[in-house]
C-alpha cells in the first residue's frame, strides 16, 4: 500500500519522534512490502498541498495538528486538526478519531470519560491562577492539562502545601498557555499498556515501567528529564498483568481508541491501579519508546530488535488497513505479533 507518514517540526513534541524517526517508520514499512512517503509540513497550505497531490492509500500523522512549536503540543483550540480535515475529505488514517485524539490530549476529558465509564482514575482538578483551592488534599500531583511524555513534570510536580500547589499552577500557565490538572498523588508503581488492533483483533500488551532508583528524586516520578534518553525500560507486569489488561482494556473501549494507543497507569496507596493518560500517537524511536519496547517484551523474535520493529509497523498498518477494507491489508504481520 501506499503509505503517506506525515510529519513537521512538532512531530518529535506531538507524536513518535523526530525526522530520523519517521525515517525509521518508513524503511520498516517498506520492508515490509508497503510503499512509504515521507510528508513535511509546516502549514495548514502545506497539509493541504499533500491531500491534494501524489494518490495515497492511507496516511499516518504524528502530528494531531499542524503547528510550528517543537517543544509542547499545545491545545489548539481554533486551529486545524488533521484528522478532521481527512474525515471531512473521507480519506483513509491510521489512528483514533479526532474526536478522541482531543479528548486523549485533555488529561481532564480523558479523566471525566474514564470515571462516567466506571474505569478507576486519580481524583483531579482543573486549576488556574486565582482559583478556589480548597478541598484539595496533599500531597497533590500537578501537570500541564494537554501534554504528554511527562512533558512538565518535575520534583516541584508534587506538592506539600497551597502556596506550592499555587507556585506549580502559575509555572504550567506561563510556560504551557494552558491550565494545571491537580490529581491525587499515587505513590505506587508505574505501569503502562500497548493497544494493537480493533475489536476481536485486539491486543493488550502490559509492563511495568522505571528507572534505576538512583535516577529517582524525592519521590517515584517519571520526570521529563528521565524520558526519551533510553532510562526508562519496560518490564514484565507480574502478577499485576491480568488486572492491568482487564482495565486498559474498558479504557480502550470508553475512549474509542483506534488502531494503537498507550495506556499509562499508576497504583495509588492501596496498589489499585489508576489511568492516568491514553496516549494517541504513542512514540515509535527503536529501542527506547515504551511501545516498541512492550512489543518486544511481548513478541520477541529471534532475530532481534529489528525485525520486532517492522512486525510493530506493519501491524499497525494492516489493521487500520482491515478496519477500511483495503486491500493489502495483511501485508507484513498483524496487530497481535503473529
Amino acid at each position: 500500500m501506499r503509505v503517506v507518514l506525515l510529519t513537521g517540526p512538532g512531530g518529535d513534541a506531538q507524536g513518535w519522534g523526530d525526522l530520523k524517526v519517521t525515517e525509521e517508520v518508513a524503511r520498516a514499512a517498506e520492508a515490509s512490502g508497503h510503499q512509504p512517503r515521507i510528508v513535511w509540513v509546516q502549514s495548514e497550505a502545506d497539509f493541504r498541498r499533500c491531500l491534494d497531490g501524489p494518490p495515497f492509500d492511507i496516511l499516518w500523522s504524528a502530528l494531531y495538528h499542524i503547528s510550528p512549536n517543537e517543544r509542547f503540543i499545545g491545545r489548539n483550540e481554533d486551529g486545524v486538526w488533521v484528522a478532521d480535515v481527512l474525515d471531512e475529505r473521507q480519506l483513509p488514517y491510521i489512528g483514533s478519531d479526532s474526536r478522541c485524539l482531543r479528548d486523549m490530549i485533555d488529561k481532564s476529558a480523558t479523566h471525566r470519560i474514564l470515571a462516567a465509564a466506571g474505569v478507576p482514575v486519580p481524583d483531579n482538578r482543573v486549576v488556574r491562577s486565582g482559583a478556589d483551592l480548597s478541598g484539595i488534599g496533599y500531597p497533590a500531583f500537578v501537570k500541564p492539562i494537554g501534554e504528554s511524555r511527562s512533558v512538565g513534570i518535575s520534583e516541584d510536580s508534587v506538592v506539600e502545601s497551597e502556596p506550592e500547589l499555587r507556585r506549580q499552577v502559575a509555572f504550567i500557565e506561563k510556560q504551557f498557555d494552558q491550565p494545571a490538572l491537580v490529581e491525587e498523588f499515587l505513590p505506587g508503581p508505574e505501569y503502562t499498556a500497548l493497544v494493537l488492533g480493533n475489536d476481536e483483533d485486539r491486543a493488550i500488551l502490559p509492563g511495568s515501567v522505571g528507572v534505576e532508583a538512583r535516577h529517582y528524586g524525592r519521590h517515584r516520578i517519571l520526570r521529563a528529564d528521565l524520558r526519551g534518553v533510553g532510562l526508562t525500560r519496560v518490564s514484565p507486569a507480574g502478577e499485576q498483568e491480568e488486572e492491568l489488561r482487564e482495565v486498559v482494556g474498558r479504557a480502550s473501549e470508553a475512549m474509542g481508541c483506534r488502531d494503537h494507543v498507550r495506556i499509562d497507569v499508576k497504583a495509588g496507596a492501596d496498589s489499585r491501579p489508576r489511568i492516568i493518560e491514553v496516549n494517541g500517537i504513542p512514540g515509535l524511536k527503536p529501542h527506547k519508546s515504551w511501545a516498541c519496547q512492550l512489543f518486544t517484551l511481548h513478541h520477541a523474535s529471534p532475530a532481534g530488535e529489528g525485525e520486532d520493529y517492522r512486525r510493530l509497523i506493519a501491524g499497525i498498518i494492516a489493521s487500520a488497513a482491515r478496519r477500511y477494507g483495503l486491500a493489502g491489508a495483511g501485508a507484513g504481520g498483524d496487530s497481535r505479533g503473529a
